[in-house]
């Protein structure tokens, strides 16, 4: 199952906090897509996910200043 999330427009830390709140909703095996725009976030969430054990399938720059980064939860 893939579940997106976003979050354009929201500062940091809060893509990193909802994210870690919408990843616990979701089993093993499952992605949650971040799409994002606060470029601190394009650090804090690979470094929340090898953290805690989630997978990065994927990590594009979408616009100028926006990105989307795929978690596989652990």
């Amino acid at each position: 199952m893939q579940k997106t999330l976003e979050v354009m427009g929201k500062v940091c830390p809060f893509p990193l906090v909802e994210a870690k709140v919408e990843i616990e909703e979701l089993n093993s095996g499952d992605e949650l897509i971040i799409q994002f725009d606060c470029t601190q976030a394009t650090e804090s969430l690979p470094r929340w996910a090898a953290e805690a054990g989630h997978t990065i399938t994927n990590f594009e720059q979408t616009d100028d200043a926006a990105w989307s980064i795929t978690v596989l939860k652990k």
